[in-house]
């Protein structure tokens, strides 16, 4: 069965920022919770991302059972959107777009994933009890770190 996860978040910055932040693969462990040691394998150090970029990760979502995931940049339109797509990992699909939109208070940011896992039954019942709940809280500490990050008062 597939599945939609959606999520927006206003960010207080200009575009250039947002885009530089989201679109680096470095910074992705930064907004991922400790508790799944996630490291970017892939070295991609201040290179700007690209349509067809791998990126390897270690991940470790359930059990600290350490997973390996490869992802594809699929799709890159420069301070607009991105699209990244497991190649290799613990879904059956998993499709990622970023949408960056400017507006009066900085830049509306919007994150949609269609994933489906696998294993047919097995995996739906997985979904029901624990994935579902692992992708929200995932995605909270994300907001969180982003509210931190990008909309605390500037002192």
């Amino acid at each position: 069965m597939k599945y939609k996860l959606y999520r927006e978040q206003q960010l207080n910055c200009n575009l250039e920022t947002a885009w530089k932040f989201f679109s680096s693969p470095e910074n992705l462990a930064e907004i991922t919770p400790k508790d799944m040691s996630f490291t970017v394998l892939t070295k991609h150090k201040n290179k700007p991302i690209f349509e067809g970029m791998i990126i390897d990760y270690i991940v470790s979502p359930l059990f600290s059972i350490p997973l390996k995931w490869k992802t594809r940049i699929i799709q890159v339109d420069k301070n607009k959107s991105f699209t990244d797509f497991q190649e290799k990992g613990p879904y059956k699909l998993w499709n990622h777009h970023h949408e960056f939109i400017p507006n009066q208070n900085g830049v509306l940011m919007k994150d949609t994933v269609d994933y489906e896992l696998p294993f047919g039954f097995l995996g739906t019942f997985a979904h029901t009890i624990i994935v579902k709940s692992k992708l929200n809280k995932i995605f909270d500490y994300r907001y969180k770190i982003l509210e931190e990050r990008f909309n605390q008062p500037k002192k």
